[in-house]
């Protein structure tokens, strides 16, 4: 027999406004529980101790736009991007009790596309963003901000804005490449050495709200304001193949998140919910039914320590609850 869906071990109060993004810091060996920073509609990031469970700092640098991505440099917890609608992405310097905004990138970006990043050598990242026109996605290298390319679908692709992004490569020192989810409902696989489009899978029927890739599976998973996931592949000869779909029970998936270990896969459902899935056969594990409104996203913890993964879902109701799940599959 099932065991029911758990309760959330605690949750977090005190955003005053929806959040819209999460990020866990977890790699500092001087913490034996993880930092998690969150993005929220009145323009403020938290960064959340969860062992008093309140939060430790309150960062106000996008001028009251909504925050809607918050990442940290893997490794280096002291440093925080985050991206607003005031069209910037700024880099904080959070060391010794600072919370300065030392740098930032100008979008001129309007929508609501979430950026990605990827470390690809010590001390150097790939930073991937919609940029100043629709359809155009910018990649950067940082700390120098240097283009490394611009990527824009040729004339007659019609696949509106991109919405998600995610940068990956197979293993260090390979190519890097990016993945893009557009208005149209297409998947586009982009060879960021070449700046070309390398394969495009059409499988939505909606725009693609977010998507999340496996790079050791060669296997990724998008969701869409529709009822319907999809699970696609990378082939050998590097296409994109649509593997399997599974039909939700309500519409619209805010985001999706694999977890680091490869075997768990969230969803933040528009209908209120938190839905978990067995990664290897899409399987459903668990519906978890405690937020009042939207959840808008979902971030694992990749503790040293598996008994103490955690699971963060954020809500338009202010909320953020914190969850332990499956740490023993």
């Amino acid at each position: 027999m099932a065991l029911p869906p758990p309760d959330p071990q605690y949750v977090l109060r005190g955003t005053n406004d929806a959040v819209n993004s999460l990020c866990f810091h977890c790699s500092d060996a001087n913490l034996d529980q993880p930092l998690l920073f969150s993005g929220s509609s009145n323009g403020l990031v938290h960064i959340w101790n969860l062992k008093t469970r309140r939060a430790d700092t309150v960062l106000d640098g996008h001028g009251g736009k909504s925050v809607y991505w918050v990442k940290t440099l893997q490794n280096r917890r002291n440093v925080l991007l985050s991206q607003g609608r005031d069209q910037n992405i700024c880099l904080w310097d959070l060391a010794e009790g600072r919370n300065a905004v030392t740098d930032s990138v100008f979008t001129e970006n309007v929508g609501f596309c979430k950026s990605s990043l990827l470390e690809v050598a010590e001390a150097r990242w790939l930073l991937a963003t919609a940029w100043k026109s629709l359809e155009e996605v910018q990649v950067l290298e940082l700390p120098s901000k240097i283009s490394v390319c611009t990527l824009k679908p040729g004339t007659g692709a019609k696949l509106g804005l991109p919405l998600c992004l995610k940068l990956w490569q197979s293993n260090v020192g390979s190519s890097p490449f990016l993945l893009a989810g557009y208005e149209d409902g297409s998947v586009v696989l982009w060879n960021l050495s070449t700046g070309k489009m390398w394969s495009r899978l059409a499988c939505h029927q909606e725009p693609i709200m977010s998507l999340d890739f496996d790079s050791e599976k060669a296997k990724g998973v998008s969701g869409s304001s529709e009822k319907m996931l999809c699970v696609w592949r990378q082939s050998e000869q590097q296409d994109l193949e649509l593997l399997q779909t599974y039909q939700l029970t309500n519409p619209g998936i805010a985001e999706v998140a694999l977890r680091q270990d490869g075997k768990i896969l969230a969803t933040a459902g528009w209908d209120h919910r938190v839905r978990l899935f067995g990664w290897k056969k899409l399987k459903p594990l668990a519906v978890l039914d405690y937020h009042g409104a939207s959840v808008h996203c979902v971030a694992f913890s990749d503790h040293r320590r598996p008994s103490e993964r955690l699971m963060a879902a954020g809500s338009k109701d202010h909320r953020i609850s914190i969850w332990s799940i499956y740490n023993q599959t």
